[in-house]
């Protein structure tokens, strides 16, 4: 099962059948019609220090609010790898980032001031090659490195840290969300003309491009990827006539800019940069999960695998092991997976698939002892213990599963469905004071500050005086409370 955001799930039919016909290939008919903006900016100025800080975790709580994200644990982690890869090649002062993976089969990346880095679904179904797939991400770690946005931002009136924050989410919500709901928030900070604030200058482009390449080869990753990715996109266009792809309209994009970039790119070695296997698995993962249905994914991947040599393609068998998983074929996709643990015995991807298909048979013994072998190789692996306390959880042992979410809410923080699950754990473990306080941990990440101290004062209540957890959470209402009262007088 791959694990995300419940929301109704679309798939343009016509992009569907492009895709069936040109297998791990971009999808030109997949770009919605949403703006989603890349906007950066990295201390210096007007929004730095606690002020950039702030507009971070503004941001980030109107995306929590707002915008479906998708939960599946193995493509986080991919993402958090390939983002962290490029990082130390990136000139950035603060190198402490805070991913968003946003719900959207559209091709769109965002860097917002204070460390959020977003990416839709839909770039992984557009990028045909993890070289292409990291150009975005280091193109818009070079807008972040640079302060493009920030630039900008400082030549306004105002330096709020809430007017910025709100303005910055109007712009981005506008897009995600499909709706009014960001256009409402730019009115209510009073910004400039939307369009002034989205798009870059030429001169921006140019300085990201050529600040991307060169993280993408600090980082060993081939600098023609940008161009091939600008060409994907390039392409896009023409497919689309004058509906423009949202990333084009806020990175000017010409075939002058291609063809620079392209010479640019050939300056550096030719290395013959090979692929992570891993990016075609997460790939593969994705086109099954924004398939218009099961049976279509799964009619999808078996016409991948009758084309020649597709048998010795793992990511293609990969997919449709997912797709019998999705489409409830249970034993068909046991058999793909063992299959691949066989020539590949220590894939966490596998291992990790193999243990949802035997979860969703309700195995969960089996489920949990393919788990705990994989965790004693891979100790701390992100979507090894997310899938253990998922089968926990299942087999109703409440206290297991919320060790290992505990576990996880110190590793990840931010991630506001981690909580969520934690609380629902420790109901099933009867621990009321553990529901409380993953609760107000959950308030907090959505910006419900006074939910939170609710939350808190009840655990607090149920604690006996002199209890070292009772200290802990009167500590934790303290830093709410204060909190409170800076925003009360903000």
């Amino acid at each position: 099962m791959i694990v995300s955001c419940s929301r109704p799930r679309t798939f343009p039919a016509l992009a569907f059948i492009l895709l069936l016909a040109l297998p791990f290939v971009s999808l030109p008919g997949a770009a919605q019609e949403s703006q989603l903006p890349s906007i950066g900016g990295n201390g210096g100025g007007l929004i730095a220090g606690q002020q950039e800080s702030e507009i971070g975790q503004q941001v980030m709580v109107s995306i929590r609010r707002s915008a479906s994200q998708i939960s599946d644990p193995l493509v986080y982690d991919y993402l958090s790898n390939i983002t962290y890869r490029l990082v130390p090649s990136a000139p950035l002062q603060d190198r402490d980032l805070t991913l968003a993976l946003i719900d959207s089969p559209a091709i769109n990346a965002f860097a917002v001031p204070g460390g959020i880095v977003g990416v839709n679904g839909g770039l992984f179904l557009n990028a045909a090659t993890e070289q292409q797939f990291a150009s975005v991400l280091a193109h818009e770690l070079a807008h972040l490195s640079q302060r493009h946005f920030a630039r900008r931002m400082e030549q306004q009136e105002t330096s709020a840290p809430l007017t910025l924050a709100g303005m910055i989410a109007g712009i981005v919500l506008s897009a995600v969300t499909q709706s009014d709901i960001g256009l409402a928030a730019i009115a209510g900070t009073q910004a400039l003309a939307t369009q002034n604030m989205l798009a870059y200058s030429r001169a921006n482009e140019q300085e990201a491009d050529r600040v991307g390449l060169d993280i993408l080869a600090n980082a060993g990753m081939d600098p023609r990827g940008m161009p091939e990715m600008f060409e994907i996109m390039m392409r896009q266009n023409r497919m689309q006539g004058n509906r423009l792809p949202e990333y084009l309209s806020t990175h000017p994009l010409t075939q002058s800019r291609v063809a620079d970039t392209r010479n640019r790119a050939e300056q550096y070695p030719d290395e013959h940069i090979r692929d992570g296997q891993e990016y075609h698995l997460m790939r593969s993962r994705l086109q099954v999960y924004y398939a218009p249905s099961p049976d279509i994914a799964v009619k999808t991947f078996e016409a991948y695998l009758d084309q020649p040599d597709a048998q010795r393609n793992e990511a293609i068998r990969y997919g449709l092991s997912v797709a019998y998983l999705e489409d409830k074929q249970y034993d068909k996709a046991l058999n793909i997976l063992n299959n691949l643990l066989t020539t590949n015995p220590g894939r966490i991807t596998f291992q990790v698939t193999l243990a949802e298909v035997r979860l969703a048979q309700n195995h969960t013994a089996e489920a949990r002892a393919i788990l705990k072998d994989a965790l004693a190789r891979n100790p701390g692996n992100y979507p090894i213990i997310h899938t253990l306390a998922q089968t926990e959880i299942a087999d109703g042992n409440g206290a297991a599963a919320a060790s290992y979410l505990k576990q996880l809410t110190r590793q990840l923080p931010g991630q506001e469905h981690l909580w969520l699950k934690l609380a629902e754990a420790e109901g099933m473990a009867r621990n009321i004071v553990g529901v409380h306080r993953a609760r107000a941990e959950y308030d907090v990440l959505m910006g419900d500050l006074e939910s939170a101290q609710r939350q808190l004062r009840q655990a607090q209540e149920k604690l006996p005086a002199g209890a070292p957890q009772r200290q802990v959470v009167t500590e934790r209402l303290a830093e709410i409370a204060s909190r409170l009262h800076t925003r009360a007088n903000s």
